[in-house]
């Protein structure tokens, strides 16, 4: 009766599990996931390889890009993808370190429901065990400010190692840093205001900050000036072209002289506006939308540099490094509206003319060029690059940071532990078994480094009884060192949103205990028996 009574109730083609079975189907599917991605983590972290259907190839070991190019179906590990998103959105870093705690946290809620543990009672005490996780992290942690420069460094430092560009950290520490101090206002640091520029050739080493914005536009016409020093800069988003009529009309023109009264009169509305234009003393226009040929003949004659169809996000944040307001209506333009910069010139990178707008007074946007032998190369470096604007940024505004290399997770599990002797029952172990699963940090990074996670984790937590909160894992000579002192050092951000994300994702999953999924809509076609010869 019942199977009758479900055939009615589900539509044919539809999928049920039900109980015991969903749950371990879908803790599978998120262990699975996490383990695709957990040889990624540290500094000697694996990269993956990843090539779409038309043969365009990614190799990059940033968790978040790695799961965003797989083709996932199952909704469970969709779920977690979101973990990872959601950490990238947040702070630009730790995604995998967010994803794989998922799936330890999962993995051991399965061994509790193997001791027929109730699956709310296992969420009870994870909720509790990551409220005081982060208590702990916010009590261990150091604090930072922008004037921290040393700090910061080594905040980005350690975002880039293990990444493709680590070889060249010290020089994109001096960008990153120096980017962020320049649009820094206090405590909040707006990245949009942080241009990434990227180009094929030379090598890492030969990227550099512009104060002020890179402009991938050549100018409009060859007899401009190609450098122009101390430039006043006009920032218009109109057109410097003759306008259409808004309806439709036709203009009936009777002799040639009436043709050249009318040519004269659009190239004298062209001048007027070109002049207008250079009464305000600009000797660089950077136009939104389109310039006329006959205005850009009459800007190369008055020595102005010109260009035009420029991004609407590239506008805004020119208007804020020169210090210019952007104009709507070439009529209203004024000196005080114009913008300064130190130095325009075009400059050809690669095969490419660029236009270097720099040596802004004040710049509160900047450029970062990143150069690289090849496209998958400088892609990874903008990879490291983003996650280390995302890591000083965070770090700035919570104004707290803590060590790395595994230091954090052992400690808050060694309290966390302390803290479960306060509770009986249940839940009790369910607090252990969160513990135990933030340590699957320090015994991914030993693991990868080709280490004995054991011997490892049992240095570790002997360091830590007795009392060195930033005994963390040296990699490189495979001991127990003070990560602070090794200058590894990470946003207390990375650490708070990983264990929130995590841990709510891992609630979650935990909650399913049926799922009902709507097969395939093309019915597919049984195969034939083979016939007989």
């Amino acid at each position: 009766m019942a199977e009758q009574s479900q055939n009615y109730v589900i539509p044919e083609g539809y999928h049920r599990s039900v109980g015991k079975a969903a749950q371990r189907n879908n803790i599978l599917a998120a262990r699975l996931l996490a383990e695709t991605v957990r040889t990624t983590l540290g500094p000697k972290g694996m990269d993956k390889m990843l090539v779409d259907s038309l043969g365009d190839v990614i190799v990059t070991n940033d968790g978040v890009t790695i799961l965003n190019e797989m083709q996932i179906e199952h909704p469970v590990a969709k779920m977690v993808v979101e973990v990872a998103k959601t950490q990238e959105e947040q702070i630009g870093d730790g995604t995998t370190t967010a994803v794989i705690f998922a799936g330890e946290l999962l993995k051991n809620a399965e061994h509790l429901l193997d001791k027929e543990i109730h699956p709310t009672v296992i969420i009870k005490g994870y909720r509790i065990a990551a409220r005081k996780a982060h208590e702990i992290l916010n009590s261990i942690a150091e604090l930072i400010t922008i004037k921290d420069e040393d700090l910061m460094k080594k905040v980005v430092t350690t975002a880039i190692i293990g990444k493709g560009a680590e070889h060249a950290k010290d020089k994109i520490a001096e960008l990153v840093v120096n980017a962020v101090k320049e649009v820094a206002e206090g405590n909040e640091i707006d990245l949009e205001n942080i241009k990434l520029e990227k180009k094929t050739g030379s090598g890492i080493d030969d990227s550099e900050l512009i104060k002020g914005i890179i402009l991938d536009k050549e100018r409009v016409h060859s007899q401009m000036p190609k450098v122009v020093n101390a430039a006043k800069i006009a920032l218009l988003d109109a057109a410097i072209e003759i306008k259409g009529t808004e309806t439709d009309a036709k203009i009936s023109l009777t002799s040639p002289e009436q043709l050249q009264a009318f040519i004269d009169q659009e190239e004298k509305t062209l001048k007027d506006m070109v002049d207008k234009i250079s009464a305000t003393g600009a000797k660089v226009v950077v136009c939104q939308k389109g310039i006329d040929d006959i205005a850009q003949h009459f800007f190369a004659k008055k020595g102005i540099y010109a260009v035009r169809r420029v991004k609407k996000s590239d506008m805004t944040k020119l208007a804020k490094a020169v210090g210019a307001n952007i104009v709507s209506n070439y009529k209203d333009i004024s000196a005080s509206d114009l913008g300064y910069a130190g130095l325009v010139e075009a400059k050809k990178v690669g095969d490419e003319e660029m236009t270097y707008i720099s040596e802004c007074m004040n710049p509160k946007a900047v450029t970062i060029l990143i150069r690289g032998g090849t496209m998958h190369v400088v892609d990874e470096v903008e990879r490291a690059v983003k996650d280390a604007l995302g890591d000083v940024a965070i770090a700035i505004k919570d104004s707290k940071v803590v060590a790395g290399a595994g230091a954090p997770e052992i400690e808050v599990a060694k309290q966390i532990r302390e803290f479960a002797n306060s509770f009986s029952g249940r839940e009790q172990l369910a607090i252990l078994a969160f513990a135990d699963s933030i340590e699957v940090v320090p015994k991914t990074l030993a693991e990868n480094a080709g280490l004995d996670p054991i011997d490892m984790l049992t240095d570790l937590k002997a360091k830590h009884d007795a009392g060195y909160k930033w005994a963390g894992l040296d990699v490189f000579k495979g001991t127990v060192v003070d990560a602070w002192a090794n200058s590894v050092i990470e946003p207390l951000r990375i650490k708070t949103q990983a264990i929130k994300s995590a841990s709510e994702v891992a609630e979650l999953i935990l909650r399913i205990d049926d799922v009902i999924a709507a097969g395939s809509s093309k019915k597919e076609k049984m195969p034939q028996e083979p016939r007989d010869m």
